[in-house]
């Protein structure tokens, strides 16, 4: 028997039908309903957040990097300038081959294996939306080259900038300094905020005045396409320039004392002695700073680095030499201060100097002796016994008080630049910390002319001859004024108040008569001021690097360029009135009246006179209201004569096994 077949529901089949439906239309209203919901979101609730974003890839900022301030003589010449140019930035993140890029870049701006490592090196220490300077200073040939393949190397741009230039190049490298590329270092230093500077100060017044040269960044909203690359400005955030410096250096009077040295090296400093404004200062020889504007190559680095006159070393803040015979009219007065001395006290002097129970002596310039001497004479001659005989009177203690306390021997002068050194003045504390060697008697005598462990920079001997000239320390500075904006006045920078270096005047003016007889005849540097139209004081002085033995002689030309004497020269003009102070220090010049002086006559005569006059031959001392001048007495040469003493930082014996002194041999040569 069959089965029999079930018969279909139609009723039930419509139900299922309309439930299905049911759950579809639901299924395409709840669909719908999110759909809408997020929509609603999208333009409604979240509107503001999504246009913010949208604008953010149309809208980009960038820095924008302010104008260096810029640097005038006291005159308004430029001495430090910007001046405009193209430089090539690459944005890491944007540049899919780095690699490939590079090659390709390096065909279009003849990039170098420096500038390549220089550019790796930089983009390490930045994020990658940050741009990185491949190379500065483009030509207008490698900008013709880039704008006809631009469109292969995205992220890539050409940014105008403004670069620095020394116009005046070496004559003022070791006063302004240089500006260099930022590196890792610089970046901490800068922080966040200053990341797009590419270059900050190096050395100099740039780097000493580094937070007020270089301003404040600035920043401008651009719009941009679908490259990346700017349309348009939107929006400024102003850059605010750095602040202009005016010096008291007179630019021409810097040419002057760079020409008046000619092939000589040292170091020399002019101030107005009445302000301590230095008007010229030179550290030779010299270099170009522009050379490390935009990064020195490999070979101008190594030529400057192993040149063994080193060209980059500023011996006007780093170069300590022992003074010689210029420390006299500052022991001079210090015996007059101290009541050890009156002007009209005599010492003989008969050509040797010994000191108690010792049989080997300190010597004097002329083998005879120089006769009784008084302090206008012992200064003018730079008789040696006169100060041998006044440091023992005086002591160790009570000499550093006054060369050190009052005159500021042994202490940085607090000029407007980096690294000064403090210099050495001469104790028993310094010799233990310098040679763990015991104090002795003869150490007082090398000290007593400027030998021994004396070491002084031409900073600290101008400021101490600037108080010499005008009875007043004031301390040496290179900035006078300030101008926060080109339409705004300068403003004028505060100097701390001058310093007596004299209780007496009458005391000071017995120094000052001795420093003028030293240019008449008899003294010292007479031939340099022979025909000088105004009246010049001044001090010799000649720094011993080796020591001899005996009585045996070296001639200083025999000598490599580093150990022969350095010479030396203080002074100051009108002598009167004075309104130039200087300190030179000739390397290897051998004696400070025919090597040193003349330098300082030229310097004298370009401030004085507006120009270099020729020097003729002797003339007639001066007359009219002049010191009394040092008569019948010989002539002073400035050639080594047996009898000065020896340099002890240069090996002299100071501590004989059988006495508690310190004799130095007996050399050759003097102590003008």
């Amino acid at each position: 028997m069959h089965a029999r077949r079930q018969q279909k529901n139609p009723h039930a089949e419509v139900e299922q039908f309309r439930r299905r439906a049911a759950l579809g239309f639901f299924g395409v209203l709840l669909g719908l309903g999110v759909l809408g919901g997020w929509y609603f979101k999208l333009q409604v609730l979240d509107h503001d957040v999504y246009v913010t974003r949208s604008e953010a890839n149309r809208i980009k900022a960038r820095p924008v990097v302010p104008g260096r301030g810029l640097i005038y003589d006291r005159n308004g010449k430029l001495l430090a300038e910007n001046v405009p140019a193209f430089r090539v930035d690459v944005t890491p993140n944007k540049v899919e081959d780095m690699a490939a890029t590079l090659a390709g870049l390096r065909e279009v701006f003849s990039l170098g294996d420096e500038d390549i490592e220089r550019f790796n090196q930089s983009r390490k220490a930045r994020r990658s939306f940050v741009p990185v300077t491949l190379k500065l200073r483009v030509s207008e040939e490698e900008m013709a080259r880039f704008a006809v393949d631009r469109w292969r190397y995205p992220g890539v741009e050409l940014e105008p900038y403004l670069t620095r230039r020394y116009p005046y190049g070496d004559l003022l490298a070791h006063v302004i300094g240089y500006v260099g590329r930022v590196d890792d270092k610089d970046l901490q230093e800068l922080g966040e905020g200053n990341a797009a500077l590419t270059h900050i100060g190096k050395s100099g017044l740039e780097r000493y005045y580094e937070r007020e040269l270089r301003g404040k960044v600035g920043y401008e909203q651009v719009e941009t396409n679908v490259q990346g690359r700017a349309i348009r400005t939107v929006g400024r955030v102003p850059a605010q320039s750095g602040t202009d410096l005016r010096l008291s250096i007179d630019i021409d009077l810097q040419r002057a004392m760079v020409e008046a040295f000619g092939e000589q090296e040292g170091s020399a400093v002019a101030i107005d002695p009445r302000s301590g404004e230095i008007l010229a200062m030179v550290s030779l020889p010299s270099f170009d700073p522009n050379l490390f504007v935009n990064g020195i190559s490999h070979a101008d680095f190594n030529a400057l680095n192993e040149n063994p006159s080193r060209p980059q070393f500023n011996r006007l803040v780093l170069g300590g030499v022992a003074p010689g015979s210029t420390v006299k009219p500052f022991l001079g007065l210090a015996g007059l201060d101290s009541g050890l001395r009156r002007p009209e006290d005599k010492i003989l002097s008969r050509g040797m100097f010994y000191l108690p129970g010792v049989s080997r002596g300190w010597g004097d310039a002329n083998r005879g002796g120089h006769g009784w001497t008084d302090l206008r004479k012992s200064i003018a001659q730079s008789v040696n016994t006169y100060y041998y005989q006044l440091g023992i009177d005086m002591g160790v203690e009570r000499y550093d008080e006054y060369m050190g306390g009052r005159y500021g021997f042994g202490q940085p002068t607090g000029i407007d630049l980096l690294g000064e050194i403090d210099g050495i003045l001469p104790s028993p504390a310094a010799k233990h910390k310098l040679r763990n060697e015991r104090w002795y008697p003869g150490d007082m005598v090398n000290a007593s002319i400027g030998q021994g462990l004396w070491k002084v920079t031409p900073l600290q001997l101008v400021r101490g001859v600037g108080g010499l000239a005008t009875g007043q320390l004031r301390r040496p500075h290179l900035v006078v004024e300030q101008r926060v904006r080109f339409d705004h006045d300068w403003a004028p920078l505060p100097q701390p108040a001058a310093k007596p270096i004299s209780p007496n005047p009458s005391n000071l003016r017995a120094v000052q008569e001795g420093m003028m007889a030293t240019m008449q005849p008899g003294g010292s540097g007479w031939r340099v001021a022979a025909d000088a139209a105004y009246r010049m004081a001044g001090k010799t002085g000649t720094a011993q690097v080796v020591s001899r033995k005996g009585t045996a002689a070296v001639n200083p030309k025999s000598l490599p360029m580093h150990l022969r004497h350095r010479a030396l020269f203080i002074g100051f003009a009108p002598a009167e009135a004075p309104e130039i102070a200087i300190a030179i220090a000739v390397e290897g010049g051998g004696y400070g009246g025919s090597a040193a002086a003349p330098i300082a006559r030229k310097v004298f005569d370009a401030w004085l006179l507006g120009a270099e006059p020729e020097t003729g031959g002797p003339a007639p001392a001066q007359a009219s209201s002049s010191p009394p001048v040092v008569a019948a007495a010989p002539a002073v040469a400035d050639t080594p004569q047996a009898g000065a003493p020896v340099d002890g930082s240069a090996g002299s014996p100071t501590s004989p096994p059988a006495a508690d002194a310190a004799p130095a041999p007996v050399p050759e040569g003097r102590q003008p």
